[in-house]
């Protein structure tokens, strides 16, 4: 069993506090995905599990051992890159068994364990060759297969898609889901991409300026963020925010003279006078007559479309909606000029209300 979990764990440079006392427990075989914008600490996070950066406070263990101090050698963890870091001279052979050659295993030992990795990895017809002639894809794939080959206790990933295209992104997705549900073991996947996390994890952990800001399944961090940073960070197109005061009766003023209804979920949650953010995505503003059914509280939108983004099955439109630009989705689209009026229709019951002040959610 192999359960990581960050206890009150820090890390300064002299002065400077980039990851600020977080706790994390990860249960054996969960995928575990931590993202976050550039600089928020996830992979130096990622790197203290490794043993590849020294710790400043806190505990960190892998199952049921403290492992603070042991180096990365002794943590029976395996570590892939985003540049692969594969030996350019070796064929794809002798790269997937180079770390059990310098453990000191038998040949037999060797050639086994890289036998059944590279049939995991669908890598078998290209084991005779060396990285040079492979596509990026099948790089990395080489860079995975010499992590399974160990048979680690945790798996740690770092940004691993970073230098592939968006296809091949897209493909890579579907071989690092696959290979967890064959290994059957802990990952730990850093990325900044939050569609990587979205498709990948069964927990994504939102990080920013080294805290911790929500952590749950895709589906809780999409449906009910914690904050603003977290509903407009997950989620593609990101979450439109509109700011707001609550009227004494009981309406939500916007900019631009535009009054909706304080959604029912959140009147009990408000007050008069009170400062609010309203939250909600392109697929909750529709055009009227390209829209899904909504079958509760709805407002209607008369707004100038400035910009239309034709995806085949649905078009992203642009808009500007009480002084700010918005996104909406229209469904069995037609074509739109710019400039165009239309009607829109916002489900009050899918919106979210965040505090003005804290930006934190008032669900």
């Amino acid at each position: 069993m192999a359960q990581v979990h960050l206890k009150n764990v820090s890390k300064s440079y002299g002065a400077l506090e980039v990851v600020h006392g977080i706790n994390l427990d990860i249960d054996h075989n969960e995928f575990v995905v931590l993202v976050g914008p550039s600089g928020c600490g996830k992979s130096t996070t990622l790197r203290m599990i490794a043993g590849l950066e020294s710790i400043t406070g806190g505990d960190v263990l892998i199952g049921e051992n403290i492992v603070n101090d042991l180096p990365p050698r002794d943590r029976n963890i395996s570590m892939v890159f985003q540049n692969y870091a594969l030996y350019p001279h070796m064929t794809v052979g002798e790269n997937l068994g180079f770390s059990l050659k310098i453990a000191g295993k038998s040949q037999d030992q060797i050639d086994a364990a890289v036998a059944e990795a590279a049939a995991i990895l669908s890598l078998t017809e290209y084991l005779e060759r060396k990285p040079g002639a492979l596509s990026g894809g099948q790089r990395q794939r080489v860079a995975m297969g010499r992590a399974i080959v160990r048979h680690p206790d945790v798996f740690l990933f770092d940004e691993p898609l970073s230098n592939l295209d968006a296809k091949l992104r897209a493909q890579m997705r579907v071989e690092i889901k696959k290979l967890h549900q064959k290994i059957q073991t802990t990952i730990v996947y850093v990325t900044h991409d939050q569609v990587e996390a979205m498709t990948l994890a069964d927990r994504i952990v939102i990080m920013r300026d080294g805290h911790i800001e929500q952590q749950g399944t895709p589906l809780e961090v999409f449906e009910a963020p914690a904050n603003t940073f977290v509903a407009t960070f997950i989620g593609s197109p990101p979450m439109n925010l509109l700011d707001g005061i609550v009227q004494q009766d009981g309406t939500l003023q916007l900019g631009g003279g535009v009054t909706l209804n304080v959604p029912r979920q959140y009147a009990a949650k408000t007050r008069p006078g009170q400062k609010v953010v309203l939250g909600f995505r392109a697929d909750n503003l529709m055009p009227r007559g390209h829209s899904l059914p909504m079958e509760g509280e709805s407002a209607e939108i008369e707004m100038t479309v400035v910009l239309s983004e034709p995806l085949g099955t649905e078009t992203l439109l642009f808009g500007a909606l009480a002084g700010q630009e918005v996104q909406a989705k229209m469904l069995n689209p037609r074509p739109v000029s710019n400039g165009e009026r239309m009607m829109f229709n916002l489900d009050l019951t899918r919106v979210h209300l965040f505090d003005g002040e804290s930006q934190k959610s008032l669900r």
